[in-house]
């Protein structure tokens, strides 16, 4: 070796037992799970200041731009607990594959209340709904929750 080189890492595959993958597994369902009622609670929330602020189209702007973001990441999370309990081995190419889709997802659905609601869409409402389900894991921090 030549002075100043470092020898190169090797790293080994982590290797757990039953118990440890099941303790893990159980983990990441528990994570999943609070991000997702975080994320429904944050949608809550939009609509009910949307709809006390400035009445019903703005409510229901707020439930769509939230919902837009919601619906794909449910599904995703559920296509994730299935893999688990199916036991499939986790893919990081499957993984990504999933968040490009549930991306997509979610500006189709954007594309879509656009067209669909444009007569009565409340623009203010729609972006504050789709941030605060954005942003629910502020409030899985805000009570120590975040996996």
């Amino acid at each position: 070796m030549k002075p100043g080189e470092t020898e190169p890492v090797r790293l080994e595959p982590i290797k757990l037992t039953e118990a440890e993958r099941r303790k893990v597994q159980a983990s990441a369902v528990k994570g999943l799970v609070h991000v997702l009622a975080a994320q429904a609670g944050m949608m809550l929330v939009a609509v009910v200041v949307s709809w006390g602020v400035a009445g019903v189209e703005a409510g229901a702007s707020a439930l769509l731009g939230a919902l837009s973001c919601f619906v794909p990441n449910a599904l995703f999370a559920a296509r994730l607990l299935l893999g688990m309990v199916a036991g499939r081995p986790a893919s990081p190419g499957r993984f990504l594959v999933g968040e490009l889709v549930k991306l997509l997802a979610s500006v189709a659905l954007l594309v879509l209340v656009v067209y669909v609601a444009q007569a009565w869409l409340v623009w203010p409402a729609l972006l504050f709904g789709l941030l605060m389900v954005l942003k629910g894991y502020v409030l899985l921090l805000m009570f120590g929750r975040l996996p």
